[in-house]
């Protein structure tokens, strides 16, 4: 199959917006995260542009060093499964992506909570599978310090089989609800896992009836070469964070080319960098929002906010902020990719200390885009059609303005180009909005190839 003229376009949910000083604008409520009608609003802006998902970050902790946490909103925000399970009430068409880690939950709990999510939403949720990546969060459960890379990898992955096993329990016609004969579920029809793996032991079934979609929509990350390998073998969605053209084409390239030697289509693979957009009805107005946004921002939150996403593995307070970033900082077990488009950014602009720290708040490495509805739209094209992107997630700077903008300004001329879509629903799932498949029950399969069998033999 090949893939779609049209780009996909979800939006990242945030509390006050993507930029750290994004709070502090006068257009930003400054209790935005814990107000659902505001949240409901902002998803209903999405819903109304035809925007294909909502996705909601999230850490099990605060993981900003105290100078920063003082300054930021971003650790205090809405538990995502519990927030998108109240958006699933107030929307109708869009797809709700959750983010949950496999570090510091149990499978049971997990499928559990997306399966009643894809019930309640009408099959529109998708779970964001990250592996927890900070020291504080390990000890808010138990421990001093995060488990290697890869054996967080490894855990998720296990999580993840053992998951889409619990989602295959019951297989789609189970409830037969048959009040004359008096039987609710066909039991035939209903199977235990009974997994015992180096990380979990499930014995099943779950309690929940198989998802509408069969299992939620899985979404990734992965860039480092653990995390790649593991976005190739289970991800549907992957978001990236690259502002380069030349490497995102070699990671979308990459992605595909591994996912098809594990035996999947590449179009079952959806590759979705980040965008931040600062719109302006003039280039001149575009730089003064951002202008406006970067004099709000402490220098405890630049500095807090790059040592955090270079790795903590560097004290930037110690360090000549106008001398040249050096090429390499010593491997971090936080996020690794991260860390390595930062530094491949620096490179490439020779930036100082002082600069990569700004572009660090400005953007956090994804590509932003400070300019006109035609140059956002152009340079989305672009990308998209230079195959480093089947869609974008996108950052407004801040919320719901930068939303707002996007939406009146940018969307329009999306359309214009013949490159997104004029209304929601091309399908009643988020699976078939996106294009992709509904996945078999394996237990039904393996009935289904045993009947075919006996009666060929």
């Amino acid at each position: 199959m090949q893939r779609s003229g049209e780009m996909t376009l979800g939006l990242y949910l945030s509390q006050a917006g993507y930029h750290e000083g994004a709070w502090l604008d006068p257009s930003v409520p400054a209790h935005g995260g814990s107000d659902i009608d505001r949240c409901a609003h902002v998803a209903a802006l999405a819903e109304g542009a035809a925007f294909h998902f909502v996705f909601l970050a999230d850490h099990q902790g605060v993981i900003n060093d105290r100078a920063a946490i003082a300054r930021l909103s971003r650790n205090y925000w809405s538990e995502p499964i519990s927030l998108l399970s109240a958006l699933s009430a107030t929307t109708r068409d869009i797809g709700l992506i959750a983010t949950a880690s496999t570090t510091y939950y149990q499978p049971y709990h997990l499928s559990r909570m997306f399966a009643s999510l894809d019930h309640l939403s009408g099959g529109r949720a998708a779970w964001n599978i990250v592996t927890s990546a900070s020291n504080s969060e390990a000890q808010n459960f138990g421990e001093e310090e995060l488990p290697d890379h890869i054996e967080r990898y490894a855990r998720a992955r296990e999580f993840v089989e053992v998951a889409k096993g619990l989602w295959d329990s019951w297989e789609d016609d189970a409830f037969i609800r048959d009040k004359e004969s008096g039987t609710y579920a066909d039991t035939t029809k209903l199977h235990l896992l009974n997994h015992q793996g180096n990380h979990f032991s499930v014995k099943g079934p779950l309690n929940v009836a198989r998802p509408p979609q069969g299992y939620p929509v899985l979404v990734q990350a992965g860039a480092s070469e653990t995390g790649l390998a593991f976005a190739a073998e289970v991800g549907e969605v992957v978001f990236t964070a690259e502002p380069s053209l030349e490497n995102g084409k070699r990671y979308y390239t990459t992605l595909k080319e591994k996912a098809r030697a594990l035996g999947r289509e590449e179009n079952q693979v959806l590759v979705m960098p980040g965008i931040v957009p600062i719109v302006g009805r003039t280039k001149q107005e575009a730089a003064e929002k951002l202008q406006r946004l970067q004099s709000y921002t402490h220098f405890d939150v630049l500095v807090g906010q790059a040592q955090l996403w270079l790795g903590s593995v560097i004290d930037l307070r110690s360090v000549n902020l106008d001398s040249l970033v050096p090429e390499t900082l010593p491997q971090t077990n936080f996020i690794q990719s991260r860390q390595k488009v930062l530094l491949d950014l620096a490179a490439r602009q020779k930036f100082t200390w002082k600069q990569l720290i700004r572009s660090v708040s400005d953007s956090r490495g994804h590509l932003m885009v400070v300019g006109t509805p035609n140059e956002i739209a152009d340079t989305m094209v672009d990308v998209f059609n230079h195959r480093a992107a089947d869609g974008f997630n996108v950052l407004p700077a801040t919320m719901p303005r930068g939303l707002t903008d996007f939406v009146e300004l940018v969307v329009p001329e999306l359309r214009r180009l013949g490159k997104f879509r004029a209304r929601c629903l091309s399908g009643h799932t988020l699976r078939e909005n996106l294009g992709l498949k509904r996945p078999l029950n394996r237990f039904t399969q393996a009935r289904q190839t045993q009947s075919s069998g006996k009666r060929q033999a």
